[in-house]
């Protein structure tokens, strides 16, 4: 298979009419290749039968690759219409397990092969015309319409492997090696694992976007680890190795299971790896289109669940704290092994990339340095779930490639494996599956003591939080700045000296107003009444990273990335303290404050009175108190009888502003006429609501 040479291309370099005919000759072997796995399919109701029920049959994914180059380059504009629509939506969606995958086969009519098979050729020749005829500068970078090509072409890659995963689960009867022939044939005496020691250094996860090779969106960003000292083991753990568990009843035993192994055994009654077959006595191995003796020195082919309960069973028999690696702890094999990139070899250096087998082979064959298979022969689980790095932004034209699978249930996979074609045979390519799931997949494991850096940066999707979270860090819209920056504004015109004044912010919301101060104030508090808004506040404190959905039309959702040094708010974040109380009975510690706010507050108090008549207990003498509200009373809320105003009175109206004054007068002294705040909250891409806040500022006598 190695003249299908499907290393991705340097999109950076060359000279435009060569790079032409590069990605030309790319595309069509990506294409044959797709082609060529599908003739491992001898008989064609093989199409049609579920390999797993968690995925469609293979009908599906024949036409998929294919319609989703449709899809893409309509929506990008580089193609004027559909060519099938009935396909480009029935082939659409669907490839994982997602909660919209609709995996029910009453609900599809499948077409014949021949029908899908005429579609690709047409998909095929639309293609070939476009590269040929679309015009070509260099660099191509996320907005250049050759884009589009090249995600289409790595999408087809991913779906290559994915695709063989499924045959390999189908009754072999139906299948035939065909170009998948080079089966690695040797099953060397298995070799006795051990433990290599690393050296910790700080790690620099993610790509820049001006990187030469085709990345999906997850790939780029800037993260930083600290990779403290380990050990790992040379080799991937072997068939022959992982029998000792199966051996001593390890899929019988609940205490080696996390409670999700334990459920997921259970559930599928596991008693041995799924591409092992039980032979009387004996076990026989599964490959892709053929059974075959057990080849025991083949690394292990599981999933993370089972991989994690291994590590647990062998770190009570050795004494030893075994787990698997990280992310981070795998880069730093990589690093130590000086693993060169895929457009730097010559010659694959590990089994990868179709370049030396259509199979596993033994785990001693490809060395690198000291250890084997850092890259290659089966891709390797780690203890990482998958989320974006800091910067991460989702593609436009692939809004849902990534952020789906940053749920905390996506665990990271890397290294690539024997059928790991383009973007996969990366040094950053970044690929997760459900813990439960299969590919050709296997692990090695570590030793270390230190517990592993866990990162789940999901998306914040409660409703209103999320309508915060834009109000505060999101876009301006209809030319209105967001309130925190006209707030600082208001600070820093009655503040003096304010590098050396406190500040407290209550009903910080999820925190801009804070962020905004730090840079200004020698110290601040920001409370709020609810925890909802504290923590995204808190995590972008912390990890520099807020993430959240908001509606964008219908159905439609947009993910939003918030990064605090790209808002230049990440070098005093230690001034800030976020907390979480009730304004109407504050601790008794929250006071001298030189400064006050409390924007949008007095509405969500059941006795705004209450509030307003106690707070100068909290600011220092000459201290400024910022007052802004709606007036939006809700009886659910306040009862009528707490109103400071917006009601009538001996047939008069009272106005908020009157009840402020009456009680504020008293300590403090009106600094200007109280003025209206315009701003603006985003419920969907056509819905604001624009709201005025008035807003008064008092200074203490």
């Amino acid at each position: 298979m190695k003249e299908f040479n499907l290393k991705t291309p340097n999109l950076a370099e060359g000279e435009a009419e060569q790079k032409r005919q590069e990605i030309l000759a790319y595309f069509n072997r990506t294409f044959d290749l797709d082609d060529k796995l599908y003739e491992t399919l001898k008989d064609e109701k093989a199409f049609y039968m579920r390999a797993d029920q968690l995925r469609h049959p293979l009908i599906f994914y024949y036409g998929h690759t294919s319609c989703f180059y449709v899809n893409k380059l309509v929506l990008a504009g580089l193609l004027p219409a559909h060519i099938n629509p009935v396909f480009e939506s029935m082939f659409a969606i669907g490839v994982d397990e997602m909660s919209w995958d609709d995996l029910n086969d009453k609900n599809y009519n499948w077409p014949s092969v021949d029908e899908v098979r005429n579609y690709r050729n047409t998909v095929k020749s639309t293609i070939i015309k476009l590269i040929k005829e679309l015009p070509l500068r260099l660099p191509i970078e996320w907005k250049n319409p050759f884009w589009p090509i090249i995600m289409g072409i790595e999408h087809q890659n991913i779906h290559i492997e994915t695709s063989s995963v499924l045959i390999r689960q189908l009754p072999v009867e139906l299948l035939q090696n065909a170009s998948f022939n080079a089966i690695c044939d040797s099953d060397e005496q298995p070799v006795q694992n051990e433990l290599i020691t690393i050296e910790g250094t700080e790690m620099q996860l993610g790509k820049p976007h001006h990187h030469h090779l085709y990345g999906w969106d997850l790939e780029y960003g800037n993260f930083e680890e600290q990779v403290q000292d380990f050990k790992a083991s040379k080799y991937l753990v072997s068939n022959a190795e992982f029998l000792a568990f199966v051996e001593d009843q390890g899929y019988h035993n609940e205490k080696w299971w996390t409670e999700e192994g334990w459920s997921w055994r259970t559930y599928k009654k596991a008693e041995h790896p799924l591409f092992w077959e039980k032979d009387a006595e004996s076990y026989q191995l599964r490959l892709m289109t053929s059974i075959v003796p057990m080849k025991w020195s083949f690394p292990v082919e599981i999933n993370y669940l089972e991989a994690k309960a291994f590590c647990n069973w062998k770190s009570a028999k050795t004494g030893k704290k075994l787990r698997l690696p990280t992310e981070a702890e795998w880069y730093r094999l990589v690093n130590h092994c000086q693993v060169q990139d895929a457009t730097e070899w010559e010659t694959a250096p590990g089994n990868i990339n179709l370049e030396h087998f259509t199979s596993p082979c033994p785990v001693n064959q490809f060395s690198f340095g000291d250890f084997f298979d850092v890259i290659g022969n089966v891709w390797q689980w780690t203890e990482s779930p998958i989320t974006g790095y800091p910067g991460f932004k989702v593609h436009p034209l692939y809004d849902d490639f990534s952020t789906p699978t940053f749920d905390g249930k996506h665990n990271l996979i890397k290294g690539g494996s024997w059928i790991s074609t383009g973007n996969e045979a990366t040094l950053h390519a970044r690929y997760a599956f459900r813990r439960h799931f299969y590919q050709h997949a296997g692990f090695r494991y570590v030793e270390a003591e230190h517990e592993p850096n866990i990162r789940i940066d999901s998306y914040e999707t409660d409703e209103e939080v999320a309508i915060s979270c834009e109000e505060n860090y999101g876009d301006d819209y209809l030319g209105i700045k967001k309130y925190p920056l006209q707030l600082v504004e208001i600070l820093e015109k009655q503040i003096k000296n304010p590098s050396e004044k406190k500040l407290l912010d209550l009903n910080c919301n999820t925190g801009r107003l804070a962020f905004e101060a730090s840079t200004i104030f020698k110290e601040i508090t920001a409370i709020d009444a609810s925890a909802r808004f504290i923590r995204p506040a808190i995590e972008l404190q912390k990890n520099g990273l807020l993430r959240y959905v908001i509606q964008d039309e219908g159905d439609l959702q947009l993910f939003k990335d918030v990064v605090l040094n790209d808002l230049k708010l990440n070098k005093n974040t230690n001034r800030i303290q976020f907390m979480q109380d009730d304004a109407m009975k504050l601790k008794e510690r929250y006071r001298n404050f030189d400064a006050v706010v409390a924007f949008n507050l007095l509405e969500e108090l059941q006795n705004p009175s209450v509030f307003l008549n106690e707070i100068h207990k909290r600011i220092n003498q000459d201290g400024i108190f910022i007052l802004g509200s709606t007036y939006q009373w809700k009886e659910a809320i306040t009862p009528k009888e707490n109103w400071l105003g917006g009601f009538k009175k001996y047939g008069e109206p009272v106005k908020s502003m009157e009840g402020i004054n009456d009680i504020l007068s008293t300590q403090f002294t009106l600094v200007s006429t109280p003025f209206d705040l315009k701003h603006i909250a985003r419920k969907s891409s056509r819905n604001f609501e624009v709201m005025h806040s008035e807003v008064s500022i008092w200074r203490k006598k």
